[in-house]
């Protein structure tokens, strides 16, 4: 239980279910936090709607494994031009790892979220599935799970909108039923921003932007670590009024190249090996699949090639995808299957 209007009804609609349960909240993050789902505001949510529905309620403190899993591989991926993403992490390492793992260990049947997705059975095996609301579905982010915690897992508002969601929470009484979605990054104050963060950590790197054809200079950044390969934002167009977007970040260099849209696609994704998780059933050199690399991005048809190192060929150039995302992949005969995912190494 997060505190915010998902979970709650989760808890909800399994209380009126007539199961037994008991709501339990992560301390992730010990530092100052005015956004995400970290803050104490949001742990008073949680507890006050557990009262509400008569469930007795925990708060299980993963500090010291938030920072070790999720904080530190943030930080030191930025340093070396990756470009994580920290609540595939979270999900992938505290939320579905460890928190199971507690959950096997107090006795409990299973553990249930209030992510945006469906569970659902094929040929007597557990999938993940993308939740009815469209606009919603948090799928992405649940692709690297393992069989363990996908036997274990309940997601009861998967088939849902978010608008019913919310009904259902004023139907319930629920003080969180018109509270706002969260954000931002939980650990990282919305006030101060991803630089300000990464400045107290390590040290930060200003850059030039060049077109990566003429070498003209089209402005600069402060913190080089924060510019992704394929990023538009913040990029002016050339002399010739075309846009340009990010092809290359030289750390070292202390320059960032941008060229034109034709010159920046991509039709390969390489894979990093020993990402490849899929929990569902194995892929094989030449299987096509349906891959998505953001949250709320559209999928693309791709082949899996297994060597001579894991990669995705796509079915027509796109813009690049930064290292260190992740691709999720999907069924190609029921797109809405999950299969598995990777993080991109180039």
């Amino acid at each position: 239980m997060s505190g915010g209007v998902d979970s709650s009804v989760a808890a909800g609609l399994l209380v009126e279910a007539g199961h037994d349960v008991v709501g339990a909240t992560l301390k992730l993050w010990g530092g100052a936090s005015d956004s995400g789902c970290c803050s104490v505001s949001d742990v008073d949510d949680a507890r006050r709607v557990a009262q509400i529905l008569g469930v007795d309620h925990h708060v299980f403190n993963y500090t010291e494994e938030f920072e070790r899993h999720v904080v530190t591989p943030f930080v030191t991926g930025h340093a070396s031009g990756l470009t994580p993403n920290p609540c595939i992490e979270c999900n992938r390492h505290i939320k579905f790892d460890l928190l199971f793992e507690r959950a096997r260990r107090l006795g409990f049947d299973a553990v249930a979220t209030g992510h945006h997705a469906r569970v659902i059975e094929r040929s007597a095996r557990r999938y993940v599935a993308r939740g009815v609301d469209t606009h919603k579905d948090q799928s992405y982010v649940l692709g690297y799970l393992t069989r363990p915690a996908l036997d274990m897992l309940v997601l009861p508002i998967g088939d849902f909108t978010k608008d019913e969601v919310r009904v259902h929470a004023q139907r319930l009484g629920l003080r969180t039923w018109n509270k706002p979605d969260s954000q931002d990054v939980c650990f990282i104050e919305a006030s101060r921003g991803r630089g300000a963060f990464l400045r107290e950590r390590i040290a930060v790197t200003p850059a030039l932007i060049v077109d990566r054809e003429t070498g003209e200079r089209l402005g600069a950044v402060d913190v080089a670590e924060l510019v992704t390969v394929g990023q538009r934002r913040g990029v002016a167009p050339g002399r010739d009024g075309e846009r340009r977007y990010v092809t290359r970040v030289d750390l070292g260099a202390r320059r960032v190249e941008v060229g034109r849209l034709a010159e920046v696609l991509v039709n390969e994704l390489r894979l990093v090996g020993a990402s490849l998780t899929f929990a569902h059933e194995s892929l094989h050199d030449g299987d096509v699949l349906d891959a998505q690399w953001s949250a709320h991005g559209a999928s693309q048809r791709a082949t899996y090639r297994a060597t001579p190192t894991p990669r995705l060929v796509l079915e027509r150039p796109v813009r690049p995808v930064a290292p260190g995302q992740s691709a999720v992949f999907y069924r190609v005969d029921e797109p809405d299957v999950v299969v598995g995912a990777a993080v991109v190494a180039a």
